[in-house]
C-alpha cells in the first residue's frame, strides 16, 4: 500500500515541477472584420433630344440629388430605407449601415434591394424618368468591386444610372 502512495505521489511531484502555463495567453483575439454593403449609382438630368428614351447622350450630372435604397425581405416587408444625397458628380455612394438579411439567399442585396430618384434640385429638371427602372425602382446589379481594409470590407452593389428630366420638353418621340 505504501508503494502505491508513493508512485500517486511521485507522479503528483512530477506535474507540479513544471510551469503551468495558459496555452491562448499569448495568441492575439482575432478581430472580426465589417462587412458592408454598398450601393452606387449616378443621377443625371437627361436632355430634352433624348426624352422618352433610356439614352443619356447629352445627360448632365446632378449634384445633391436625393435617391432612395430600398430593401424589402423574402415575405415582402420594407427591412431597409434611407434616402441619400448625390455629391458635386452627381455620384451616389451610400453604404446601408444596418442591413440585415433574415434569409441568406432571400433577401441577398440583388433580389431585394432596390434604387430610385426621389428629389432633384434643379427646377428646371426635376420630373422623374424610368431611365433604368427609376420609376419602380432600379435594381442592382453586382459587378465584382470590393474595397479591403484591415478591419473593413465593403461589397459594392451598382443601380441605374438613373434619371430626372426637364418639364419643358415637348414630346416629339413615341
Amino acid at each position: 500500500m505504501a508503494g502505491k502512495h508513493f508512485s500517486i505521489l511521485s507522479f503528483l511531484l512530477f506535474l507540479v515541477s513544471f510551469p503551468y502555463t495558459e496555452g491562448t495567453a499569448d495568441v492575439p483575439k482575432t478581430m472580426e472584420k465589417k462587412i458592408e454593403v454598398v450601393v452606387e449609382a449616378t443621377v443625371y438630368c437627361q436632355s430634352c433630344e433624348h426624352f422618352g428614351t433610356w439614352s443619356l447622350i447629352g445627360a448632365k450630372p446632378i449634384p445633391s440629388a436625393k435617391v432612395s435604397v430600398t430593401c424589402k425581405s423574402h415575405n415582402g416587408h420594407v427591412s431597409y430605407y434611407k434616402v441619400f444625397e448625390t455629391d458635386k458628380n452627381g455620384y451616389l455612394y451610400a453604404p446601408l449601415e444596418g442591413f440585415k438579411m433574415q434569409h441568406y439567399i432571400l433577401d441577398h442585396p440583388l433580389h431585394s434591394c432596390y434604387v430610385k430618384p426621389v428629389w432633384s434640385p434643379l427646377e428646371s429638371c426635376s420630373l422623374l424618368s424610368n431611365v433604368n427602372y427609376g420609376l419602380n425602382g432600379a435594381p442592382l446589379r453586382y459587378e465584382n468591386k470590393k474595397l479591403h481594409g484591415s478591419k473593413y470590407e465593403a461589397v459594392i452593389y451598382a443601380a441605374g444610372p438613373l434619371a430626372f428630366r426637364p418639364s419643358d420638353c415637348s414630346q416629339t418621340h413615341y
